[in-house]
Parts: structure tokens; C-alpha cells; sequence
């Protein structure tokens, strides 16, 4: 058996490997990764009963369990499997694979002049302890997100961002999405992170906008209204505490 063992069969085992690593990183961010550690368990002991101790009865039981299993895995790690193809698909490489073959959208440049007023407002939101969700679109388009809201299809402002997240406007709780130049809703409802390593003292605000970092290419930022701190949510990754020439920067690309 080992003189046989060649180059495709160490690639094998080290791409098996690395997709079982990638996998147990993302289910380690969520309640599943305890499920996860079950299910590993239960294969190491049906490969213990069914070869090494070759118990056909027993091992023929938790075969038909693993096959019929299979589905239930799907429906139980359904998204575990999306945030998993939606990491395939968002990988830079992959991006630029796709944007070649017209699949993918590229993300519209954003000018400096157009992302100020949300840089301005957002620290003027800081002072004040102001709580603000805006999401910035990018190449994923946030149709789904934008038709929970109210249209709003209007220029980027700064004196109408902060009147939107003024603490008695009617839509200052949901979030605001900026498409290209305009402010295209408010009053969103996104998708909230489930991840187990966000800290405490961040609330439902900042849940949402790692939430949709965590579903989209797009850029949300969160002030906090009890500490007035601006942090900012891409690529299921947190910046937290960061100035105004800092958002700047990240709004910007530079």
C-alpha cells in the first residue's frame, strides 16, 4: 500500500486537510462548531467499528446513518454551507476570475467628494452619541435589504443623514443604504451576525452591520449611541474605534 502512495495521493490528503481546517474555522465562529466536534466523533467511531474492529451489524447500522444523515447535515449547516460559498466567492482571486467571464459586477469607484458627507456626518453622529447603521454598497447588490426599508432616492447629504439617525426620527433604528452617489433607503432591516467572538458591549446595531459584512462585499458602519465610537463592519471583520481619516480612508479605497 505505501509503495503505491504517490504525489496525487499526498495532494489528497493535504487538500482534504486543508478543506476540513478551512471548515472548523467557520463553524468555530458560530454554536455549530460543537455539532461539528459530534459529528467528527461519530465518523472516527464508525471507521473504528467498521475497520479496524470490523463489527459488520454495528457498522452497517451507522453506515445507513451517515448516508441518510447527509441530508440532514445539509438542512442542519445550511448557513455554515452558504457563508462557506459566499467565502469562495468573495476571495479577491476568485473575484477577478469571474469580472473577466462578465459574472461578476465590479464595484463602482467611490470619489472622495461623494464619501465626505458620510465621513462628516458620521463623526458629527460620534459627538453627539447618535446611533447610525449606513451600509455602502459595493459589487453585491443589496436589492433583498433595500425593499425592507423605506426609498429614500436621494443625494448623499450630510444634514439628511444625521435628520435620518436623529433619535426621534421614524427611521433612525433601521439602516441606511448608500448605492453609488445616492442614499437609495433607510429604515433597513439586515441580516444580524451570530458569530460567538463579537464582544459584549457591542449591541443589535453593530450585530446587523458584521451581519451584512459577513453576506456581502458591502461596507457598514456603525456609531454607537452609548459610547459615540464609529466602528466598521467588511468582510465579517470588525474596525473598531477608528477616526474620522480612518473611515475616510477605508470609504475611499486609499
Amino acid at each position: 500500500m505505501f509503495l503505491s502512495f504517490g504525489i496525487k495521493d499526498a495532494i489528497d490528503i493535504v487538500l482534504v486537510a486543508l478543506l476540513l481546517y478551512y471548515v472548523y474555522r467557520i463553524m468555530q465562529r458560530t454554536r455549530a462548531i460543537y455539532v461539528f466536534n459530534g459529528i467528527v466523533l461519530f465518523i472516527l467511531l464508525w471507521l473504528i467499528v467498521s475497520q479496524a474492529l470490523e463489527m459488520k451489524l454495528l457498522g452497517s447500522i451507522m453506515t445507513q446513518l451517515i448516508n441518510v444523515g447527509v441530508i440532514g447535515l445539509i438542512v442542519l449547516f445550511q448557513e455554515e454551507i452558504r457563508r462557506f460559498l459566499y467565502d469562495l466567492g468573495a476571495n479577491q482571486r476568485t473575484r477577478r476570475m469571474l469580472r473577466k467571464f462578465g459574472l461578476a459586477h465590479e464595484p463602482e469607484p467611490r470619489e472622495r467628494q461623494t464619501m465626505m458627507p458620510i465621513v462628516l456626518a458620521c463623526n458629527n453622529m460620534a459627538r453627539s452619541r447618535t446611533g447610525a447603521l449606513i451600509v455602502v454598497e459595493r459589487g453585491d447588490r443589496l436589492a433583498d435589504y433595500i425593499i425592507t426599508g423605506d426609498v429614500i432616492d436621494a443625494a448623499i447629504n450630510q444634514q439628511l443623514i444625521e435628520n435620518i439617525f436623529f433619535k426621534n426620527a421614524p427611521l433612525h433604528d433601521g439602516a441606511m443604504i448608500i448605492s453609488g452617489k445616492r442614499i437609495v433607503a433607510a429604515g433597513c432591516i439586515l441580516p444580524v451576525s451570530h458569530d460567538l467572538d463579537i464582544p459584549k458591549e457591542f449591541g443589535l446595531r453593530h450585530r446587523a452591520a458584521l451581519g451584512i459584512s459577513e453576506k456581502s462585499d458591502a461596507i457598514a458602519i456603525a456609531v454607537s449611541e452609548e459610547t459615540g465610537r464609529i466602528t466598521v463592519a467588511r468582510e465579517g471583520r470588525f474596525n473598531v474605534r477608528i477616526s474620522a481619516e480612518e473611515l475616510e480612508s477605508i470609504l475611499t479605497g486609499t
